[in-house]
Order: C-alpha cells, then structure tokens, then sequence
C-alpha cells in the first residue's frame, strides 16, 4: 500500500528511510508546539486550546502535503507571522483575537484562488529579490526583539524607549545559555538542537524552583475556546487590508522559497528546476492556513526544517506523513509545554531569526537605490513591531527612490500598484 501510495522504489527510498527522515524533520522543528502557544496566549488565546490547535494544524497540513502532493516537506504554524499575529494585530492594533484568525483565515483563502487560477508566479517574479530578502531579515529583526524582551535582556526605558535588563536575574543569564547551547549544537549538527536547548532551560529552571510542572502527559486541553471562533466579517475592516497582505505575502514568500529549496536539496525538481506537483504544494499549504485559522492559530506554513529529513534520505510523502503523526501523539504532553518558561523559548526566537538574516547576503549593496529600501524594509518591522509597516514602507521606498534616481526602468505594474495601496492604506488607515 506504501509502495503504490508514495512511489518509494520510483524515488529511490525505503520505508525505514521514510521513517527516519520524518523523525529527523519532527525533532528539527518540534520547538513549535512550546513557542506558538505562548504567543498565542500573548494574544489572549486559552494556551491549552493554541498547543492543540498548533499540534493538529500542523498534523493536518503535513498530511495533506504528503498524501496529496507527495513531498517530504513538513508544515505549522509559521514564525513570524505568529509574532505579527499576536503583538501587532492584536497588542499594538487593538483587535481581537478572533478578528485576527479571521485575517489569517482571509489571506490563507486568497493564497488558495492565487494558486489555483496560477497567479503565484506573477506575484513573486514582480517583487525583487531584494526586497524579499528584506522582508525576510525584517521578520528576523522583529522575532530577535521579541526573543530579548521575552528573555529580560532588553526592557523599555522612558528616555531611551529601550535599555539592557537586569543581567543579575535568572531569566536572561538562562536565555543566553539556552541560546548559546542552540548554535554550538546546531553547528556541531545535532538533530533537535533547537528543541534540546528548550528543553534544557525547562529542566534548569525546574530544578532551581522558577517554574512548576503539572506532570509530563495528559489527556489534550479542549479545543472548544478557539475553535471556528475566527470573526471573517470582522477581518473585511478596511483597516485590515494590509496585515491580510502582510500574512499573504510572507506565507508565498516564505512557502515558494522553501518548497523549490528544499525541493532542489533533495533532486525533486525536473530538468528545467521546477517541482512537478508545485500547485498541489502550495494548495496544501493554503488549506493548512485555513484549517489553522478555523481550529485557533496563525498562519501555517512549509518549514525549512523539512531540509533536515531529505538530508536524512527523505525522498516522498510519506515523510511528511509521520511527521504529522507525530505532532498528532504531541497532544498529550501538554503538561511538558505549559511548564516551558518564556525565557526558555527566546534563545530559539533568536536563533530562528539569526537564519533568517541570511538572505541579506544577496542583497547589491553598492547599489543605493536597492540597499536603502532594504535597510528601511528591514528596521522599520521591529521599530514600529509591525511586518505589515515595514512591508508597506519598503514597497513605498523602493518604488519612489527608483523614480527620483530616474531608474524607472526596474519597475514594474505591480510595484506601482502595491506602492500607492500601501500609500493610502497609511494616509487613511493608520
């Protein structure tokens, strides 16, 4: 049944192989299911509702992403966008909870139709490499802002707007631990080095008496605070335009860049570089949005992590597969992810967002007419805590500096579109 339904023999894979492979991808990015409910309940979401909703969300895109496309690429909840979710929309905008799963559930239904009626590829040839690259670090600077405040190192000051934190106290010497523990095992290439660097923390801070345990498992929480509370009326406010763009933009950035990537990594591709099943990849990835949105969490996406389990021999579906079934079995040790403190969580806030800064690498910085609007893209999503401010303003700036430089020649309709929405949007709707 395995051979007919994931084609192993025709990938060059076993059933053991498979099974490693997911194993490997689950404990690359198993930290998931301790940092998305934290920042859920940020927002003010029941954290017990967010870990299930995180586990089957997950569970659900992964499947479907194994079942129907057949890649060994893994799915959930997205960082970043979680962030953006919880400390933007809801914390700095104002709106509800259930306003903001209604946008999450909005932008995963337009990336549904843009990848049916095969618009994606127009979207993404239209913005430049740069500027995605930008938006990329912007994520990175705004996770690495949130993982320091969450560990203490960096507090608000009235004079400065921010200032180191108390270094005498546990949580940040903890955090700096845990993150330094995180890059020395990730160098030295140990699977789940993310996770054991959490988990490390936890027991630490146990043993020293600063957090509690309820046990280890348990039956799941209810699901019933979250689920299909999402207000999609709500969400149509004019005000929320953007931050719908803002999720849909980094969900097709973030998802093509990772399926192609990883894809390419582990030979998928054909001849001419494309991934023969790409539509139903994508289309697994906006379901999963969807689904995530109706159960009671962000924006769920294609992980990079997934590159992990191809290194491992991963080659089809089925990799995926166990990898959604393990975040299924994930759902009761609810236990363990409630007893994770937040400064155990920052240091793999902060190593996520140190490898999203990679892209800047690509960037012409002789050119100033692409670095300039690459520096503001950038800044301006941890300064004014908003992915959607700093996606309008690097738009905005692109498009009005190449037009004073006289280079309108690397402009293009969309570019012009998005740069006057985003010019209203912050005129009118601010």
């Amino acid at each position: 049944m395995l051979e007919r339904l994931f084609q192993l023999s025709a990938h060059g894979t076993t059933v053991r192989t498979e099974l490693i492979a997911g194993l490997t991808t689950f404990l690359t990015m198993a930290y998931i299911v301790f940092v998305n409910p934290m920042m859920m309940a940020d927002a003010g979401i029941d954290p017990g509702a967010a870990f299930v909703a995180t586990c089957i969300a997950a569970a659900i895109g992964s499947m479907i992403m194994g079942l129907w496309a057949n890649y060994p690429i893994a799915l959930a909840p997205g960082m970043g966008l979680n962030a953006f979710f919880s400390y933007t929309v809801v914390g700095s905008m104002g709106y509800s909870w259930q306003v903001a799963l209604g946008a999450v559930f909005i932008s995963g239904f337009l990336f549904f139709l843009l990848s049916i009626f095969k618009i994606r590829e127009w979207i993404i040839n239209s913005i430049p490499m740069a500027l995605r690259s930008a938006i990329a670090a912007g994520i990175g600077l705004f996770l690495a802002l949130i993982a320091l405040k969450n560990a203490g190192l960096v507090v608000d000051h009235p004079a400065t707007l921010v200032t180191l934190g108390d270094l005498t106290q546990p949580a940040p010497l903890l955090a700096g631990l845990g993150f330094a523990v995180i890059v020395a095992l990730a160098y030295r290439r140990v699977t789940g080095a993310v996770m054991i660097g959490i988990l490390l923390i936890t027991l630490i801070s146990l043993a020293l008496g600063l957090t509690q345990a309820d046990g280890v498992m348990s039956a799941p929480p209810s699901l019933g605070p979250t689920f299909l509370e999402l207000d999609i009326r709500g969400a149509l406010e004019v005000g929320l335009i953007s931050v719908i763009f803002a999720f849909l933009f980094v969900d097709l950035f973030d998802t093509s860049g990772t399926l192609i990537g990883v894809a390419q990594k582990a030979n998928l591709v054909d001849k001419e570089g494309k991934m023969p099943r790409l539509g139903r990849a994508l289309l697994a990835d906006s379901g999963a949005t969807m689904a995530g949105a109706a159960l009671g969490t962000s924006t769920t996406t294609s992980y990079v992590e997934s590159a992990a389990g191809t290194a491992a021999g991963g080659r089809t579906g089925l990799t995926a597969c166990v990898v959604g079934a393990l975040f299924l079995l994930c759902l009761f040790f609810s236990p363990l992810a409630e007893a994770v403190p937040a400064f155990a969580t920052a240091p793999a806030l902060f190593f996520v967002a140190v490898l999203m800064m990679s892209g800047l690498v690509q960037v012409d910085w002789e050119d100033l007419t692409v670095a300039a609007p690459v520096v503001v893209t950038a800044l301006t999503m941890p300064l004014t805590f908003s992915i959607a401010n700093g996606i309008a303003l690097g738009f905005i700036t692109w498009t009005g500096i190449k037009l004073l430089a006289g280079r309108w020649q690397d402009l293009n309709p969309s570019l012009y579109a998005l740069a006057g929405l985003f010019i209203i949007k912050l005129a009118l709707f601010n």
